[in-house]
């Protein structure tokens, strides 16, 4: 089980909500389980906030709840100051094909299932500093769940040593924790 939900880092609600649930269920996948239960988690600055942009929020977030056969089973909504998104999930995995970030061993290969960079593209968005295709490019790849990559690394079984998910601390950041946890370099 995880929790994932963060402030919006696109200004479209729709991607906003399919980033978020995507991160949240990539958690899971990144375990070798398959999520099937989600609860929404949500922040609106006030009651008066627009209809249609929180509509557009959760309808992407259980667009790609759906693609992934994840059933939502409710949520809690709070006011608070500035937006927030995402999803608590539950996935089923059997405890001799769980992943963990502790597992690595030296000479692995590392396999990486997205492009890097889109945090750096969505920041430099924000700043008017890059163009419309670069930054579809990467909310295209911010809203694709790891659902495929988990299950072809499934069917290598035993071949997987340590998996994470690459989102909010970055490759250096995750790969750090993994190194750290597995206890190589």
């Amino acid at each position: 089980q995880t929790v994932d939900f963060f402030t919006p880092i696109v200004d479209d609600p729709d991607a906003y909500g399919r980033i978020a649930a995507a991160n949240a269920v990539s958690d899971v996948y990144a375990m070798g389980a398959t999520p099937i239960t989600a609860l929404a988690i949500a922040a609106f600055p006030a009651r008066d906030f627009p209809a249609d942009v929180v509509k557009g929020i959760f309808a992407g977030g259980l667009s790609v709840l759906r693609e992934c056969g994840v059933a939502l089973l409710g949520g809690h909504t709070v006011q608070d100051t500035e937006v927030k998104f995402g999803y608590a999930v539950t996935g089923v995995v059997s405890p001799r094909a769980l992943w963990t970030n502790a597992g690595a061993s030296a000479g692995d290969a590392l396999l990486l299932t997205k492009p890097l960079g889109t945090g750096i593209i969505a920041t430099a968005a924000k700043f008017g500093r890059t163009d419309a295709d670069t930054l579809a490019g990467a909310v295209r790849s911010m809203q694709a769940t790891n659902r495929i990559a988990a299950q072809v690394l499934r069917a290598h079984g035993d071949d997987v040593h340590g998996c994470t998910d690459v989102t909010g601390f970055g490759l250096l950041g995750h790969a750090s924790e993994l190194a750290a946890a597995s206890r190589v370099r």
